[in-house]
């Protein structure tokens, strides 16, 4: 009987590998970050997004060192000269600035600004959508407080609270620094609201699953419950929306510096440097066309990796793929 039983054993054993080996050239056994990379890889959209959005961080971060230019200091017997006048490929302001380096220079703020501000929307909304959604006696306040900033003309209020309170944050921190924790406590202390209704709905129906009433059941601590259980299964969409995120942040600031109420003229930024090159368009157009393409390129190449990273987090796009 047992000599019976060994080829059939050996049969099966090896009928389960072959299978095993078979699903996994399959992709049947991929993880869920592997899946959802998968899915992203094959987005060309998004996959151009990254490339578009890396060529203009480097460039920002690396371009103005490399091509030597300083932008600190007037040059004005080179002052408004025209675009493709080598070296200035888009020519230079009133000052005799290199204008693409400028351009390149000011994105290092606004992109610092998006991200930042962007970390703080991000962190303020997921708090409250968390609070409001697992804890019924906090649902109503905090939505009713969510309400309340949505029925708030947001440009308006950034425009009054900067007049107000930059000069006192100026005066305790510095020009720079004030000017850019302001900048992102206002931008990200008022854009917080659609993740927080997101997340909310998140775990109103994340709270009713077996594993998180298996957990309450047991006696664990409703903060274990959040932090381990809760905010894992909710970042999905927080991970889509922050990336989206960041090209409202970096328009906020922009159209706030183009209004003239961003950061310091020695600070440029790509709403600071429109608002520059508008009085003198007739002039040099070119002086539009750096900071308008980089906002352009980083605002498109956002949008393009938030919609990569919706259909790749979307468990029907993945069972699909």
């Amino acid at each position: 009987m047992t000599d019976q039983q060994a080829p059939s054993e050996s049969l099966t054993d090896a009928a389960l590998d072959s299978g095993t080996k078979a699903a996994n050239e399959l992709g049947e056994f991929r993880s869920l970050k592997a899946d959802v990379w998968r899915q992203f890889r094959r987005h060309k959209g998004a996959m151009g997004g990254v490339i578009l959005l890396t060529l203009v961080v480097s460039g920002c971060l690396l371009g103005p060192p490399l091509m030597g230019f300083d932008t600190a200091t007037p040059d004005v017997a080179n002052a408004n000269r025209g675009a493709f006048d080598w070296p200035h490929l888009f020519g230079t302001d009133n000052l005799g600035r290199d204008a693409f380096a400028r351009a390149l220079l000011g994105g290092r703020i606004s992109l610092a600004v998006g991200f930042v501000a962007m970390a703080v929307s991000i962190i303020v909304g997921v708090l409250i959508g968390v609070f409001a959604g697992y804890f019924r006696w906090l649902d109503s306040p905090l939505m009713r407080l969510t309400d309340l900033f949505l029925s708030l003309p947001l440009l308006p209020i950034l425009l009054v609270t900067v007049v107000l309170f930059r000069d006192p944050v100026q005066d305790r921190l510095g020009d720079n620094l004030g000017i850019f924790v302001l900048m992102v406590a206002i931008i990200g202390g008022t854009s917080w609201m659609s993740t927080a209704r997101i997340v909310r709905g998140e775990v109103l129906s994340i709270k009713q699953e077996e594993f998180i009433l298996a957990s309450r059941s047991i006696g664990t601590r409703p903060w274990v419950i959040i932090m381990k259980h809760v905010v894992p299964n909710v970042m999905s969409p927080v991970i889509v929306a922050a990336s989206l995120g960041i090209a409202v942040a970096i328009l906020t600031e922009s159209a706030v510096s183009f209004l003239g109420l961003g950061f310091p003229l020695d600070l440029p930024t790509w709403g600071k440097l429109l608002d520059e090159a508008k009085d003198r368009i007739s002039l040099n157009v070119w002086l539009t066309i750096g900071p308008g393409i980089l906002l352009s390129a980083t605002v498109m190449s956002v949008n393009l990796i938030g919609d990569g990273l919706r259909d790749a987090l979307d468990p029907q796009g993945r069972s699909k793929g």
